[in-house]
């Protein structure tokens, strides 16, 4: 219970690493607490989920475009039949102002798929104040390791 209580041995993997694979048990709470100890160390961070995550790069620095889902019959105006494209302000982009160490905490991680995953490593390594922590599934205890040590061995 240490562990939970002060999060160092999370957070010193957490930077060596840069993205974690989190595996919290089911009825919650233990996350929460690693993310106030985080925060508690200087860490700006954002909660998201994953789903509809799309392009993580483009989701997360960029201003994109974003279409309402195509809904069935519908006008063929202006929007055509997929809409009209809204922009949508990049997610991560107000936590850079600064200098401290930006955490993004991916909930429902499942649902990415490997490309993702990796595009997420890659970030990680072309900005090296980001660090993501993507929960992946439940388990019976609190468990993290390293994203690329679970993408190497899924291969």
């Amino acid at each position: 219970m240490p562990l939970l209580l002060t999060g160092r041995g999370f957070r010193q993997e957490l930077e060596r690493a840069g993205v974690l694979a989190l595996y919290a048990p089911l009825e919650g709470g233990a996350e929460t607490r690693l993310l106030r100890r985080l925060r508690a160390a200087g860490y700006r961070a954002q909660i998201t989920s994953a789903r509809g995550l799309g392009d993580p790069e483009a989701f997360l620095f960029q201003l994109h475009g974003v279409r309402p889902p195509h809904l069935g019959h519908q006008s063929i105006g202006r929007g055509a039949a997929v809409g009209e494209v809204q922009m949508a302000m990049p997610r991560l982009g107000h936590l850079f102002e600064g200098t401290a160490p930006v955490l993004l905490w991916l909930l429902e991680g499942q649902v990415l798929s490997r490309a993702e995953l990796e595009s997420l490593l890659a970030l990680t390594r072309r900005e090296p104040r980001l660090k993501i922590v993507v929960e992946l599934g439940g388990a019976r205890a609190l468990r993290w390791t390293p994203l690329e040590m679970v993408l190497q061995a899924a291969a």
